[in-house]
């Protein structure tokens, strides 16, 4: 049986003796994350609700607005067909939302929104 025994470096240096040369530089590019299409003052709505890993989030008028750093407009305290995605206001930023995957469903007495996460 002429088997011949190896030891750990002969193997390791017969293993990489073939092997290509790693370039001196190696460059990298950064991945970039596509920005979604929200509106520049919405976007801590957006960001909030993307990275909430609960499939329902509720959230006040003040707690949206103190994210936002601005007033909700009035039809959104007014109007419930300002939050639903059907709706075709002029000032409707419900891209904040529904590009974070998520429905709204507001209780305008309770002044607060439920954002369900869309399966």
């Amino acid at each position: 049986m002429g088997m011949t025994t190896m030891r750990l470096s002969e193997w390791l240096m017969a293993r990489f003796r073939g092997s290509a040369s790693v370039p001196e530089r190696v460059t990298t590019v950064p991945r970039t994350v596509p920005r979604p299409r929200v509106r520049d003052g919405y976007l801590p709505l957006y960001t909030y609700l993307e990275h909430r890993y609960a499939s329902s989030v509720v959230l006040t008028f003040e707690q949206m607005e103190a994210l936002l750093g601005f007033a909700l407009p009035a039809a959104a305290r007014k109007e419930p067909g300002w939050w639903t995605s059907g709706a075709d206001h002029e000032t409707r930023d419900g891209e904040a939302w529904t590009a974070a995957k998520r429905t709204a469903t507001p209780n305008l007495l309770a002044h607060h929104v439920r954002f369900e996460r869309v399966p």
